[in-house]
C-alpha cells in the first residue's frame, strides 16, 4: 500500500507531475465500480482500465478485456483502452496521459504502456493478486518501466482491496471456472 504524504512528486522525462494520491484512489473507486457492472453482462471480467488527461485531468477513454467477445488474446483492457485512446486522438502518443487500470498491467499490456509513451500507469489489484484466480506472467510493471529508456511512472496498489472485489465477486468466480 502507498504511504506517507497525500501528494508525491515525480519526473517523468521532462514533464514534471504532481501525483495527487487521494485522486488516484478516487479515480480508482470508479474505475473499479464500473468494471464492476460487467458482471452483469455476458462478459464478466475484472480488468478494466481508463486513460486521464495529466494536466486537465479530463477522462479520453474506458474500456474493459474483450479477450472472450473479440476472440483476441491481446484485447487485454489496458491494450484495448489504448487502442481506443489513440485512435480518438489520431495519434500513436499518449505522451501527457496517466492509465488506471483494476489490475497491475501484465508484461504485454506494460511494454504497450511504455510504447505508447504514457506518463503513468496506477494500478489496483497485484499481479500477484491476479495470479490467484488464473495464469500470469509474474513480471512486475515497475520492474518493467525500470528496464527501458522510456519513462513511465508506476503507481500502485492503489485500493487493492477495493479492486480484488472484482476478483471475488461470486459470478467472477464462476467465469473464472470456464477460463481454466
Amino acid at each position: 500500500m502507498l504511504s506517507g504524504s497525500n501528494t508525491a512528486f515525480a519526473s517523468a522525462s521532462q514533464l514534471d507531475l504532481i501525483i495527487d494520491l487521494p485522486l488516484d484512489a478516487s479515480r480508482m473507486r470508479s474505475l473499479v465500480d464500473w468494471t464492476m457492472l460487467s458482471m452483469k453482462t455476458s462478459n464478466p471480467v475484472p480488468f478494466g482500465a481508463e486513460i486521464f488527461n495529466s494536466t486537465t485531468g479530463e477522462s479520453l477513454m474506458r474500456a474493459a478485456n474483450v479477450i472472450g467477445p473479440e476472440h483476441d488474446p491481446s484485447a487485454h483492457g489496458e491494450i484495448n483502452t489504448i487502442r481506443l485512446a489513440c485512435k480518438k486522438l489520431q495519434s500513436y502518443s499518449l505522451r501527457g496521459y496517466t492509465l488506471y487500470t483494476t489490475c497491475e498491467p501484465c508484461p504485454m499490456c506494460m511494454g504497450c504502456c511504455l510504447w505508447a509513451g504514457l506518463d503513468r500507469v496506477v494500478y489496483g489489484a497485484t499481479i500477484a493478486d491476479a495470479a490467484h484466480y488464473g495464469s500470469q506472467i509474474m513480471i512486475p510493471a515497475a520492474e518493467m518501466a525500470r528496464r527501458t529508456v522510456m519513462h513511465c511512472i508506476v503507481t500502485g496498489p492503489v485500493e487493492q482491496a477495493y479492486a480484488l472485489n472484482l476478483f471475488t465477486n461470486p459470478i467472477m468466480q464462476e467465469q473464472f471456472k470456464k477460463w481454466k
